[in-house]
């Protein structure tokens, strides 16, 4: 049954043979790496807008110079990140980069940066496009929870079923919501350009605003680059590029930027020259296309692909998540389940843990995940900068053909994405300062997993580990509950392996019932010896295990091993386990733990 459900919701598997027909084309990975980005076009202006207001409306017109400032960053990512592409073939993005030129704590920081990042991409934007179905319909807000757990798992079952499938299915949303903006930035220009606008709505620029300080543009510049997350996912995502993978990431993130840039610098110059003021009742682009076109087919166009590209910018962290796990995990700094592909070729496991992440963060916030934000941006911007001075670390140590350029590049984009970071630091350090413990917490995590590994490697590897002791026989130990078939079948198989060695064990709750037990066994298998354990508590696993250890002890010295046969039925049904107490697994976990003991499941399997 639950295969079938399985099949019928992720599909065949595919043959490892397959993997290559899961790559993208740049007209796929275009849609899926860059949802996140281009859908931040819907809150990015806003947020310059919120920061401004509050010294006065005229002061809008400082949205033109900080887009420019912004548009600029945005240059210098694009063209940094590009160079990464090339430096570093393989994906990984900032995690490489700053762990190859800075070391391996800048490395782990980045690498643990972007891992909290695309599962918080995950939380607020499905929780941002939940906000925007249920204000279309209020009926729905008490269930704003379920609803974007449930977009979640839709988004998770996508992605289990592959990425070339996923990105089939989730591509059309994309590049609706990029019509539906050049549609709304082309009739907004046009009618600008007819005058049919009037052009008293704004303050023109450079008109004096009392009240501004150079503190307050920052923070304003600061807010807006917001817009740029999700800018390095392609540089992560290399590896699902058909070949020449660098080649075709490098095209598509130079579409994404490109797109970005448009989208953005025409909100930014609609919501100045519309005069429009951010409230609370309706975002800004809502408030840009109901000016452009009025209520109608146009406007609710908009919103429906606005609301969905919210929700499938989620898709962006399903596509790196998965592979920047791959990386530490193939460095052994989180675990290695990480770099196993599930029936259809992808990193099942990272997408099911970056799902399973975020419903506990939707869950744990109620769905009003907004003011985690600073959060979500802070924590792009520290791998930013760490990817750009570590790209300034190679430029100058190796020197390459045009090394200057690539450098000045690079040194403009980590000069402001510090600056950029700092002032989220100062200006919103109340909302972000969770990143100065959890950061330092991951990355002691990742050493962590690091020195496990290395541990378990040098303890299995057969030139440095202890030699083997010699093993001169066995001695049975057969845990019993009474005289049945599944007992009988356990007592079989041990005569087989040893047959002179053979102890069954019996747990007493009382005098009566171990009496019984011996007459009963003196009968039944008079050839094997019956050791009874008095239990007045109760307890099996206490008296057993100390038996156990002591048999042990003494079968050491005489280089015996001890092996625990523990007897267990199979019900025909799976759900008849439910009626059973589980003492043999209870048995096998506790032993299990015991240094020299072997423990065996002898299976009996019932018929009806």
């Amino acid at each position: 049954m639950l295969s079938a459900v399985k099949r019928f919701l992720i599909g065949r598997p595919l043959k490892s043979g397959q993997l290559g027909e899961q790559k993208l084309n740049k007209t796929k990975a275009l849609a899926i790496l860059s949802s996140d980005a281009l859908s931040s076009v819907a809150y990015g202006p806003e947020q310059i807008l919120l920061v401004l207001v509050t010294v006065s409306a005229v002061a809008f017109w400082y949205t033109i110079p900080i887009g420019i400032g912004i548009l600029i960053l945005l240059l210098a990512l694009i063209l940094s990140y590009r160079q990464i592409i090339f430096a570093y073939p393989h994906g990984g993005g900032a995690y490489v980069v700053s762990k190859k030129n800075l070391g391996i704590n800048p490395g782990l920081i980045a690498g643990g940066s972007l891992l909290v990042d695309y599962i918080l991409t995950v939380a607020v934007s499905v929780s941002s496009g939940t906000d925007a179905i249920t204000s279309a319909f209020p009926g729905l807000h008490p269930y704003n929870v379920v609803i974007a757990c449930a977009l979640v798992v839709l988004i998770t079952i996508l992605n289990l079923r592959g990425i070339t499938e996923s990105a089939s299915i989730l591509a059309y949303p994309v590049y609706l919501f990029v019509l539906a903006l050049f549609i709304l930035i082309g009739v907004g220009l046009y009618k600008i350009a007819t005058g049919q606008v009037p052009p008293t709505l704004h303050a023109p620029i450079g008109t004096p605003v009392a009240g501004i300080s150079l503190f307050l543009l920052l923070r304003a510049f600061a807010s807006g680059s917001s817009a740029l997350t999700g800018v390095e996912a392609i540089s992560n995502a290399i590896p699902n590029f058909r070949d020449p993978a660098p080649n075709n990431a490098s095209k598509t993130l130079m579409a994404m930027g490109t797109l970005l840039a448009i989208l953005f610098a025409g909100i930014v110059f609609l919501a100045y020259y519309y005069g429009i003021v951010p409230n609370e009742k309706e975002t800004v682009v809502s408030q840009i296309a109901s000016t452009t076109f009025g209520r109608n087919f146009l406007y609710y166009f908009i919103q429906a692909t606005t609301a969905l590209i919210l929700v499938l910018a989620a898709n962006t962290g399903y596509s790196a998540f998965p592979l920047l796990a791959v990386n530490l995990a193939k460095d052994k700094y989180i675990a290695r389940m990480f770099t196993v592909r599930g029936d259809r070729l992808g990193y099942s496991n990272g997408i099911m843990f970056l799902a399973t992440a975020s419903i506990i963060l939707i869950i744990a916030f109620k769905g009003r995940t907004e003011h985690l934000i600073p959060l979500y941006a802070v924590g792009v911007f520290i791998p930013f900068t760490l990817a750009q001075t570590g790209m300034l670390v190679k430029w100058i140590r190796e020197k390459p053909k045009g090394w200057l350029g690539k450098l000045i590049i690079n040194f403009v984009g980590a000069l402001i994405s510090f600056t950029v970071m700092m002032i989220f630091f100062i200006t919103k350090f109340g909302q972000v300062w969770p990143v100065l413990i959890f950061l330092p917490l991951i990355v002691y995590i990742f050493h962590a997993v690091k020195r496990h590994y290395e541990a378990v490697g040098d303890q299995l590897r057969i030139t440095t580990c202890e030699p083997a002791l010699p093993v001169e026989g066995n001695v049975m130990i057969v845990p019993v509950a009474g005289i049945t078939h599944v007992v009988e079948n356990s007592i079989n198989y041990a005569k087989s392996l040893s047959p002179d060695q053979i102890i069954a064990v019996y747990v007493a709750y009382d005098r009566e019932s171990e009496r019984k037990m011996e007459e009963k066994w003196k009968q039944w298998q008079p050839d094997i010896r019956l050791v009874t354990l008095l239990s007045p508590y109760r307890s099996i696993i206490q008296p057993l295990t100390k038996f156990v250890d002591t048999v042990e002890y003494k079968a050491s010295e005489s280089h015996y091993r001890v092996t625990v046969l523990i007897p267990q039925f199979i019900p025909k049904k799976s759900w008849h386990n439910i009626l059973h107490n589980q003492s043999s697994l209870l048995i096998r976990a506790f032993l299990l733990y015991r240094k020299n003991i072997i423990v065996t499941t002898v299976p009996y399997h019932l018929k009806k």
